[in-house]
């Protein structure tokens, strides 16, 4: 099934053309995790490969930019604007919309979600979020190891999602960074579902 209207090698020209290198690889490396999640969780690999090639297409925006195709163009909730590092979440997912052609919600809605997550995520959401948390081309190895365990061991997506929000809030603590309650509240679902 055709998920875009661009070839995967157009979709990977175009990400090589406006990411960084490291950027574009994180992209491969979350494209090729997602793959692979969706294969051992019974998802279609096809449509985990193109979320996951998708899902930083608009991370190397500049924040004016991205600010300004939100103002003009979604709604976004003002408490997901206390970072400018997660803007490029729900302008990806307008991008794989206008500019890629991405039809199927599913897809869009994961790269909408991928840094924050929402409340009672979908397995393919879930995927797509623990892909590009996970992927071993430039992700730090030994961050989020029992996420991997996890994931490999018990096959627990939950008890993997409930790793990576541990890992990060710690992460932002350490760093005296401001935490979305949504971050909070997704922490405190899944505390109460593992």
């Amino acid at each position: 099934m055709n998920y875009t209207k661009f070839s995967t090698e157009q979709i990977t020209d175009w990400l090589k053309k406006n990411l960084t290198e490291k950027r574009y690889l994180h992209s491969l490396g979350t494209a090729q995790c997602a793959r692979d999640l969706a294969r051992k969780f019974g998802q279609d690999e096809e449509k985990a490969y193109i979320a996951g090639l998708l899902h930083d297409c608009a991370k190397c925006f500049p924040d004016n930019k991205l600010f300004e195709i939100i103002s003009k163009n979604l709604k976004v909730d003002p408490i997901e604007t206390m970072s400018n590092k997660t803007l490029h979440a729900p302008v990806g997912a307008y991008m794989a919309q206008t500019e890629f052609g991405v039809e199927d919600e599913e897809i869009i809605s994961s790269i909408r979600w991928h840094t924050l997550g929402k409340l009672n995520m979908t397995t393919f959401e879930k995927i797509i979020f623990l892909a590009d948390k996970i992927e071993p081309l430039t992700r730090d190895k030994d961050y989020l190891l029992e996420a991997k365990r996890y994931i490999e061991e018990e096959n627990n997506l939950d008890k993997a999602m409930f790793e990576s929000y541990k890992e990060t809030i710690k992460s932002l603590v350490e760093r005296e960074l401001r935490i979305c309650p949504l971050t909070i509240d997704i922490y405190n679902h899944l505390l109460n579902v593992n």
